[in-house]
């Protein structure tokens, strides 16, 4: 590949993002919402969940997987954020200017879904840019993607065991999307439940030794997806279960969702049942997770993936 083919072509990661303090909520969740007003308490809510964790580093991780891919692949990777900072408008405008053309585009986030991804996807249309973009619709089941997930799940339960004396359930999760989603056909309830249950397979993990929920359910406005993380713990509860083991594979690295939903909220709600709670610890940077973005990249273009 020539040095001009290096500059014209180029990865964008997409993301959610997130605000850089409480007092810009607010704003963050109109973007969210599209401009839709939402109800004092939810506003009230949401702020007190990021003032728990103190921010969400959401955004600077996602920054930081983009320069470890950037490395791998030795070619320039950007990061753009759907609802906050870095804007994905300004992003674009920045890789116009940069003189590329051709964009590879992932979403950090590997199940594909209409609220999600699809969302994404819109964010590109109307772009005031000459670029051409390979959208990449899902990666849910990317074996290294698969390996990373069960790479931290097989560590976690490790420690866990070393506590508990045995290897705790495990739930695994993913956010939650409107009911009416699937039944108009979305993938997304799937191929969620198909990461899991590949994970599942990479460590080993009986049929029975794990179960599947949905979190973060929305806070107003019709039926959420489940089974809740909350009634799959109540499930264990009264099959004689005292502990049980989380492993999101519908976040690729820590959020307000993990950071809060896991760590506070669902650790308060099973010490309140008299039970345990452990959680893998999120792919952040870990280089399994580098590994098979760069793959998928290598995959749809000519860009080897480098040593």
């Amino acid at each position: 590949m020539s040095s001009s083919d290096k500059i014209r072509q180029a990865v964008l990661l997409l993301a959610h993002g997130s605000p850089d303090s409480v007092d810009q909520i607010p704003e963050f969740l109109s973007k969210v919402t599209g401009g839709r007003p939402l109800p004092v308490a939810v506003v009230e809510e949401v702020k007190h969940r990021y003032a728990k964790v103190g921010c969400s580093p959401l955004t600077d991780l996602t920054v930081k997987q983009g320069e470890l891919l950037s490395r791998r692949l030795r070619i320039p990777v950007y990061v753009g954020m759907r609802n906050w900072h870095p804007l994905v408008a300004d992003t674009l405008a920045r890789m116009n200017a940069d003189g590329v053309t051709n964009v590879s585009v992932i979403c950090m986030a590997p199940q594909n879904s209409r609220t999600s991804v699809g969302l994404y996807r819109n964010s590109l249309r109307g772009a005031d840019c000459h670029l051409k973009f390979d959208f990449v619709e899902s990666w849910h089941d990317q074996p290294r993607l698969i390996q990373s997930f069960a790479e931290k799940l097989r560590t976690g339960l490790e420690g866990a065991e070393k506590e508990y004396g045995k290897v705790p359930p495990v739930i695994f999760t993913a956010h939650s999307v409107p009911e009416r989603t699937i039944l108009e056909g979305d993938p997304y309830e799937d191929q969620a439940k198909d990461t899991a249950y590949l994970v599942a397979a990479a460590v080993g993990l009986d049929r029975l030794a794990w179960k599947f929920a949905f979190q973060s359910q929305g806070m107003s406005g019709g039926t959420w997806l489940g089974p809740t993380v909350e009634q799959t713990i109540l499930q264990l509860k009264a099959a004689g279960k005292d502990g049980v083991f989380i492993q999101p594979v519908g976040f690729l690295c820590d959020n307000i969702e993990i950071l809060y939903d896991i760590d506070i909220g669902f650790q308060a709600f099973a010490q309140a049942q008299g039970m345990r709670l452990w959680r893998a610890e999120s792919l952040n940077t870990s280089p399994l997770l580098t590994e098979a973005l760069a793959e998928i990249v290598h995959s749809r273009t000519s860009v080897p993936v480098g040593n």
